[in-house]
């Protein structure tokens, strides 16, 4: 037994998944975009940022260790291989000798939680993609389906076949998206990985030597 409520409450979720179907494409589209972009700048990155090796790493520690002066130290910081940004926090630390020790370390701990907030904003990016991407792609791919089938039922072969393209279409750029990012989101995490490990230990190498 068909109730008027009941035909109601179908048609009004029609209403709402049909008129998912165009935010849902830009959504994808910006997706894609967002995607070439993140692949760029990984490419641009294992080409500019510096690779430290682990003894560069080591034979700095080694030079703080065995340093004579915290000028000494701020020499060597400076003159190393490592990226800019790891510099200038050990810059920073090197520059509060002035400073008492509990108060010095604190700063020390600050800088390099900024520093890892900065990284997982940049890696919240490839992450957020990974996860919607396919979703995105799935809803696309279900949103037109409806559409579709009622054209089946009603012999309209060219709906259908559009309808169809549409959903193929959506779960490729979706699942694609959301693939590529979860590539790049390993690399980078790799990266940063070694990245806050060679900071944290030259962090408290010029620690250590400040006392």
């Amino acid at each position: 037994m068909d109730f008027n409520g009941t035909n109601i409450l179908t048609g009004s979720l029609d209403i709402i998944s049909q008129s998912l179907t165009i935010p849902v494409l830009i959504i994808l589209l910006v997706i894609v975009a967002v995607t070439i972009i993140l692949l760029g700048q990984v490419v641009r990155e294992y080409f500019k940022n510096k690779t430290v090796k682990v003894g560069e790493i080591r034979d700095l520690m080694y030079g703080i260790d065995e340093a004579d002066s915290i000028e000494e130290v701020r020499n060597l910081i400076s003159s190393s291989n490592l990226p800019c940004n790891q510099k200038n926090i050990l810059l920073e630390i090197c520059n509060a000798d002035s400073m008492k020790k509990a108060t010095r370390e604190a700063l020390a701990r600050k800088l390099v939680e900024w520093e890892e907030e900065k990284i997982d904003k940049k890696l919240n990016r490839t992450d957020v993609i990974t996860r919607i991407g396919p979703t995105l792609g799935l809803m696309g791919t279900l949103i037109p389906m409806g559409p579709g089938l009622a054209a089946l039922g009603a012999g309209d072969i060219n709906t259908l076949a559009s309808s169809l393209t549409v959903a193929f279409n959506t779960t490729i750029v979706g699942i694609g998206s959301g693939a590529l990012c979860y590539v790049l989101g390993k690399i980078r995490n790799q990266w940063a990985e070694r990245y806050l490990s060679d900071l944290d230990a030259l962090t408290d190498a010029v620690l250590d030597f400040m006392g």
